[in-house]
């Protein structure tokens, strides 16, 4: 007899090869776009962050809404942060305690002072519908371009899933210009390709943002 039991939340376990790492932080404003200058804080305390392959910046970014106040859209807007925002670094297990280093200190993110504080690791999520913000792309390509182009690196890194959305478009600012981004929303994943597709991301510049892939509850 063979017996073919389907995977389910019982059965399996999240590695910790890569976890979240999440900082409280004293920072009551940030400009929406922020993800370069926010960048460039990180970067001149850790310098291996750019190089390390599987490390990337959770943008922050906030309640999309509550009690009729909506996330500004604008890119000097600023958001308005409250006390249970983190500042989260998605990182490899081996660079968690190199990462930690950044706990008191004070940053300088575009003119808005941010005190980091206490890490927490986290470890990613089990799940089978993931969402990127932030994914890097030719502003060339149409949305239909864009989906291929998305669905051919899952293929290319064997990964099965049965749904995928484009979403909104979003420029981030960068001193060589802007960086073009869709949103990209990947489901019918099983939960070991929901962990290795939150473990490598997808497309350039995840040290500044773009690619890092998170939990959605539904299409």
């Amino acid at each position: 007899m063979y017996w073919q039991e389907e995977h389910n939340a019982e059965q399996f376990t999240v590695p910790d090869r890569v976890v979240d790492l999440m900082f409280s932080i004293k920072c009551p404003t940030l400009p929406v776009d922020h993800a370069w200058a926010l960048s460039e804080q990180i970067c001149q305390l850790l310098p291996w962050f750019p190089e390390e392959q599987q490390a990337g910046l959770h943008i922050i970014h906030g309640a999309d809404s509550g009690n009729g106040w909506e996330r500004p859209q604008g890119a000097q807007d600023l958001l308005y942060l409250s006390r249970r925002i983190r500042l989260t670094l998605r990182l490899p297990y081996r660079r968690v305690e190199d990462a930690a280093r950044l706990s008191g200190e004070t940053l300088n993110v575009g003119g808005h002072r941010m005190e980091v504080g206490i890490p927490k690791r986290c470890q990613l999520a089990m799940t089978n519908i993931l969402y990127c913000r932030y994914l890097a792309s030719d502003p060339g390509l149409d949305e239909e371009r864009f989906i291929d182009t998305a669905v051919e690196s899952l293929r290319a890194h064997r990964l099965r899933f049965k749904k995928i959305l484009c979403g909104k478009s979003f420029e981030l600012a960068s001193p060589e210009g802007p960086v073009f981004t869709r949103s990209l929303m990947v489901g019918g994943l099983s939960y070991e390709d929901a962990v290795l597709l939150q473990e490598e991301g997808m497309g350039p510049l995840r040290y500044r943002g773009c690619g890092i892939f998170m939990p959605q509850k539904g299409f």
